[in-house]
């Protein structure tokens, strides 16, 4: 059972978030009584904290408008949450081009930290290894990144400078990271276009007056997959599978493959483009799902000389 100053900390953040937290939510919160309730909020008035007391149907408490929290107050589970969450993120290219800002934001919470709690933080990430290199991506500049998404949530149009000296304005409909990459995706204007930027190559972003309506249709991460599916490539590769689109995305994820529903049922038509087609007979076999090659016939080539070769294997002597 949590220890009463715990208790009384997790009602100081829930009671920092903001607005009127009612009695019956602070108990189902915290897991006690409202009369328990009452006591961690005396408690925090003891401490100086100005907690008000709201009246009303809709009543409950509130902190005083304009009060300062402490900077920092983080329980075992949220400094190791925080700090594992800081590793974790910059292995996996999620960091900004700020790049020692995971690592000063993990010191400057270990040194406000109890020595008991540090010592055992630091022997979890002394300890710990990952399976995987560490992402070595072009990460966007904070100030892009930011700009950005503020001109997505609000629905302002962007005015963005590329590397290759392109200036123009975009309707950004999301910010999405796709395999360590920060993208934006959104309708150029001037001619109804959607497109893809890649953040670390805008050089320059403002936001511009004025507002936009999203777009409806599929979210800002399906476009970007889709729109890879689509990318142009040197083998345009046309299939048909029998079998759920689950069980083909097993192996041709959205940003490889478009599937829509065939003209027979069960099966898939199934588009993509590559630019070596090596690797498609072993995605085929590993399926394991029946399927026929409308194009190209270098395809179908391919895969009866990986059929041949594998009988060829299962025949020969041990």
């Amino acid at each position: 059972m949590p220890r009463p100053t715990a208790q009384v900390l997790t009602l100081l953040e829930l009671l920092q978030s903001g607005g009127i937290r009612t009695m019956a939510e602070l108990a189902d919160r915290l897991d006690v009584e409202p009369r328990t309730v009452r006591r961690y909020v005396g408690h925090l008035i003891d401490l100086d904290v100005p907690v008000e007391s709201v009246r009303g149907r809709y009543g409950g408490y509130r902190l005083a408008a304009g009060y300062r929290l402490p900077p920092l107050m983080l329980t075992d589970d949220e400094a190791l949450a925080v700090l594992l969450g800081l590793v974790a993120a910059r292995r996996a290219g999620f960091a900004t081009t700020t790049g020692t800002a995971s690592e000063t934001a993990a010191a400057k919470i270990r040194r406000v930290l109890p020595v008991r709690i540090a010592d055992r933080l630091a022997a979890v990430l002394a300890s710990l290894t990952f399976t995987t290199e560490p992402a070595d991506l072009p990460a966007p500049q904070t100030g892009i990144l930011l700009t950005v998404a503020d001109a997505v949530r609000q629905h302002r149009p962007l005015a963005i400078q590329y590397t290759a000296g392109d200036a123009r304005t975009l309707h950004p409909s999301g910010l999405i990271n796709h395999a360590g990459r920060w993208y934006v995706t959104g309708i150029v204007p001037a001619t109804g276009e959607e497109r893809t930027f890649r953040l670390d190559r805008i050089t320059d972003a403002r936001t511009l007056p004025g507002s936009f309506v999203p777009p409806a249709g599929p979210g800002p991460a399906e476009r970007l997959l889709t729109s890879m599916a689509r990318a142009p490539y040197r083998h345009a590769v046309t299939l048909r599978i029998r079998g759920t689109p689950e069980q083909i995305r097993q192996r041709l994820p959205a940003s490889v493959a478009e599937v829509r529903a065939g003209a027979d049922e069960g099966w898939q038509s199934v588009e993509l483009r590559a630019e070596s087609l090596d690797w498609l007979p072993g995605v085929l076999a590993a399926l394991d799902l029946p399927f026929v090659i409308e194009r190209p016939d270098e395809l179908r080539d391919r895969v009866l000389a990986l059929a041949d070769r594998l009988a060829a294997s299962a025949r020969s002597p041990r």
